[in-house]
């Protein structure tokens, strides 16, 4: 037997980069979230962490993977969430599912960043956002311990408030011009409304929101809308029917009242192609197999949240190596 004394150094050369007494608190939340969905009769499911469709997001880049399937090579990609799968379940099943799984998306690292990370995400037929977001609500006060109070605040009143301008209405010049007057003009993004409207939310809005309670924005520019309806709100301009929330400026959860509409859904994700094409971006085959279900998929609202960040939040960590067991650099 060796009586070798592995250095304290050596010892931090193979560390994860999460301690022992947070790997502790990650488990009993996953603990506490198990148990909420079994309290309310949800089912947990596993769909494949790779397919031969990807996400056509521009925003949302894919990592693929080299596979051989009868001595045939193939490229796959590795979800960036588990939506498509779960509602190709979802229409066939018709009852309220969940999942939590690892993700996966190319070139994301930093504090709050991870090209790994864990994602809870859930579908709950008969729900509309507003049911959603209370069962939000009731899996926070779990997870936290004490009731947890959501503010809802719409995207268009959160940009008055915060950037002085109305998303919705201001002109592509007004919106340019505000990006200038706060040193973000400097960027190559042409005449891509939304683009300067995400880079002006993210910098002056996302920053301040979350911080006396858990903040839902809502009713976002239908150009967000991915794969959410799109309604007319009560000053007749078009939104997502989607929200997002945030705790202490950090974005944690984001829900969909679902489209169901196959053809809407190919159409969205073919002028996803084209963008991707005009951006010389790689085209992304799209999920024929979802575009079918989408037309089966009952009435229903879905939601994804960040299990490392969520974490983050709860116990405080300034980094998301923190909360998961071997961050990028660590692997």
């Amino acid at each position: 037997m060796s009586n070798t004394i592995v250095s304290t150094s050596n010892a931090q050369s193979y560390a994860p980069s999460m301690s022992l007494d947070m790997a502790h608190k990650r488990a009993q939340m996953l603990t506490q979230i198990r148990q909420f969905f079994a309290e309310r009769q949800v089912l947990e499911v596993q769909t494949p962490l790779m397919s031969q469709a990807g996400n056509t997001d521009v925003f949302v880049p894919s990592i693929s993977t080299n596979v051989t399937v009868q001595d045939k090579p193939q490229t796959h990609y590795l979800h960036t969430s588990p939506e498509f799968a779960m509602k190709r379940m979802l229409a066939s099943w018709k009852v309220a599912i969940y999942q939590i799984c690892p993700v996966f998306r190319d070139n994301e690292v930093g504090s709050r960043h991870n090209s790994e990370f864990t994602m809870l995400e859930w579908y709950r037929p008969g729900f509309d956002l507003e049911a959603l977001a209370a069962e939000l609500s009731d899996l926070l006060a779990t997870v936290y311990r004490q009731p947890q109070n959501l503010k809802h605040y719409s995207y268009s009143q959160a940009f008055v408030d915060y950037v002085g301008i109305h998303p919705l209405t201001a002109s592509l010049e007004t919106i340019k011009a505000t990006a200038e007057e706060n040193a973000l003009g400097g960027l190559d993004l042409g005449e891509d409304r939304q683009g300067w409207l995400d880079v002006l939310f993210s910098h002056l809005v996302e920053p301040n929101l979350g911080y006396q309670s858990p903040t839902l924005i809502t009713d976002y520019p239908p150009a967000t809308a991915a794969l959410a309806k799109v309604e007319t709100d009560e000053q007749g301009n078009e939104v997502a029917k989607r929200f997002e929330m945030y705790i202490n400026g950090i974005e944690i959860a984001n829900a969909y009242d679902e489209l169901a509409d196959g053809a809407a859904l190919q159409a969205r994700f073919e002028a996803d192609n084209e963008e991707r094409a005009h951006r010389g971006l790689p085209i992304m085959p799209i999920d024929e197999r979802l575009v079918a279900a989408c037309d089966h998929l009952p009435a229903c609202s879905g939601i994804a949240l960040g299990i490392d960040r969520l974490l983050m939040v709860v116990t405080g960590a300034k980094s998301i190596d923190e909360v998961i067991g071997f961050g990028i650099g660590w692997a």
